[in-house]
C-alpha cells in the first residue's frame, strides 16, 4: 500500500523528470528549427544558430543533468531516501 510519503515523492519525482524532458526536447529540437532566425543574432562573432548546434545545447545538456542531480538529491533527502 502507498503511504501518502510515497505518492508525494514519487510526485516530485515525476514533476522533476517532466520538467527535464521539456527542457531537454527545446533545446534539443526547438532551437534548432528556428536556426534560420537565430542566425541574425551574432555571439562572439559567431550566429547563435551555429552556435546552439555546435556548443550551446551541449552545454545546456550538462548544466541540466548537474541541476537534476542536486534537485533530484534535495527530493531525496526530504523524504528521506538519500544515500549515505
Amino acid at each position: 500500500m502507498a503511504t501518502p510519503d510515497r505518492i508525494s515523492y514519487w510526485s516530485k519525482t515525476k514533476s522533476l523528470m517532466f520538467v527535464m524532458l521539456g527542457l531537454w526536447v527545446f533545446f534539443g529540437y526547438v532551437i534548432h528549427m528556428f536556426v534560420e532566425q537565430l542566425n541574425s543574432i551574432v555571439i562572439f562573432g559567431f550566429p547563435l544558430g551555429f552556435y546552439m548546434a555546435a556548443q550551446g545545447s551541449l552545454i545546456a545538456f550538462v548544466v541540466m543533468l548537474f541541476w537534476f542531480a542536486r534537485r533530484q538529491n534535495a527530493i531525496d533527502e526530504e523524504h528521506g531516501v538519500h544515500e549515505d
